[in-house]
């Protein structure tokens, strides 16, 4: 069964809702606001996304560990054919795949996490308010001094999924989204960071909470990623309700001589 394209957003969205968490990301990616920078590739009921939406194209590659094994058939064929540099979101075990052609770097595990005990998130009270454009000056400040190496597109503030908490006039807290997709009712929260003179204070953790409450009746699945050496932020979302659902890893991909 070889590798296809894959250019039908239907049937790309009835394979990806089969597992909305584990293939969050990608449902997010259908949308238009994405979609113009998506290359697909299925296998069967297995697909692969490359998004050329950043400087660095990204490989998502996700299947749970049942099926593991059909996702890396479809990774084997396609590691030929895919740029000789890029960043790759790979399930557990696609790490040895991808090696046969690509000498990998800054490997770390990632835990995705879901919001599945929503009474924990109330017993936190929300703060903040959201952001638009206008606050962007802001926000570039706050996560150049307390998350300078996130993942952040100016055009996700237009989402209106951005919470920042204000001190003195200054943001020194925020929570946003990396996905928030109605149509396929899944977002995935993003670029959550507090400036560190102001840790210690449960903004953040206000900030999701407001975030979570705004999210609340567009979208039935509230995921994210967080490194699993992050043990702060770990346990921060796991008294907010989250809870690990699935583990991958991230790493640089450099196509061997």
């Amino acid at each position: 069964m070889p590798v296809r394209a894959e250019h039908d957003r239907a049937v790309l969205a009835e394979l990806l809702s089969r597992d909305p968490v584990l293939h969050a990301y990608q449902l997010g990616d259908l949308d238009d606001f994405f979609w113009p920078y998506t290359s697909w590739f299925r296998r069967g009921d297995e697909v692969a996304l490359l998004y050329h939406g950043v400087d660095l194209p990204t490989l998502l590659a996700f299947a749970p560990p049942e099926r593991t094994g059909e996702l890396a058939a479809l990774v084997t064929e396609l590691a030929p054919v895919l740029p000789a540099r890029l960043w790759a979101h790979l399930s557990p075990g696609l790490d040895a795949t991808v090696a046969r052609w690509y000498e990998l770097s800054d490997v770390a595990a990632h835990h995705r996490m879901a919001l599945t005990d929503p009474a924990r998130l109330g017993r936190t009270c929300p703060v903040g308010r959201p952001l638009d454009r206008d606050d962007l000056p802001a926000l570039r400040d706050l996560y150049a001094v307390a998350y300078p190496d996130n993942w952040f597109d100016p055009r996700m503030v237009d989402t209106g999924q951005y919470v920042g908490v204000d001190d003195g006039g200054e943001l020194v807290a925020v929570a946003g989204v990396h996905v928030w997709s109605p149509t396929w009712r899944v977002a995935a929260l993003g670029n959550v960071t507090t400036h560190p003179r102001s840790r210690g204070r449960g903004l953040a953790a206000g900030a999701v909470a407001a975030l979570c409450a705004r999210l609340a009746d567009t979208v039935d699945h509230v995921t994210l990623n967080v490194r699993a050496d992050n043990l702060a932020a770990v346990r921060l979302y796991e008294r907010l309700g989250f809870t690990r659902v699935a583990e991958f890893i991230e790493c640089g991909l450099r196509r061997r001589p």
